[in-house]
């Protein structure tokens, strides 16, 4: 509580000053600079009463008074615990038949696009919503008859997949579903 005659500091500010006059809950101190500044109660510290000076305050209920509350914050959205990444199909040569010496280019390319054709229709079948093909670089033309392929279907979008993975060499195929 201030009384006339106190002397204060101002919290916000590098003012002290005496109380000169106490109105409800407005305090109106003299300044050392001679000014007759008013400042509600709560902005205020008294720093001694009359000539005597006492710097003997709470700092620690001083910072409390003036942090403003944290809202209690609690984070309703459930995160999975572990996100299931989405299957991966390889599409190059040799991982699709053991012995592929005999096969020219035209077959090796058809069974490779068979291969993608059973995969995006498995999981369009059983709703999968993202799959990622492994294609390689070479010379594209896997991956431009994969996209043609992809093209052809409704409800399908395909885009280049996650570089730092997968490089340049892969697509990842997102299938969206119909509410029906």
């Amino acid at each position: 509580m201030l009384n006339k005659g106190d002397k204060v500091s101002v919290l916000d500010d590098a003012i002290d000053g005496i109380v000169v006059e106490i109105n409800g809950s407005e305090v109106t101190i003299e300044t050392t600079d001679g000014f007759n500044l008013t400042y509600k109660a709560s902005e205020l510290i008294k720093i001694g009463s009359g000539n005597a000076m006492n710097f003997s305050f709470n700092k620690s209920q001083v910072i409390s008074e003036k942090e403003i509350p944290k809202p209690n914050y609690i984070n309703k959205e459930k995160k999975p615990k572990k996100e299931i990444p989405p299957p991966e199909f390889d599409l190059h040569i040799e991982k699709l038949v053991k012995n592929y010496k005999g096969m020219n280019n035209y077959d090796i390319l058809t069974l490779q696009m068979e291969t993608a054709k059973r995969h995006v229709e498995f999981a369009i079948r059983n709703r999968i919503p993202k799959i990622v093909f492994i294609h390689g670089v070479g010379e594209g033309v896997l991956k431009s008859d994969l996209d043609f392929l992809l093209g052809r279907y409704d409800n399908i979008v395909f885009q280049d997949a996650n570089y730092q993975k997968y490089g340049q060499g892969a697509t990842e195929v997102y299938f969206k579903q119909n509410a029906k």
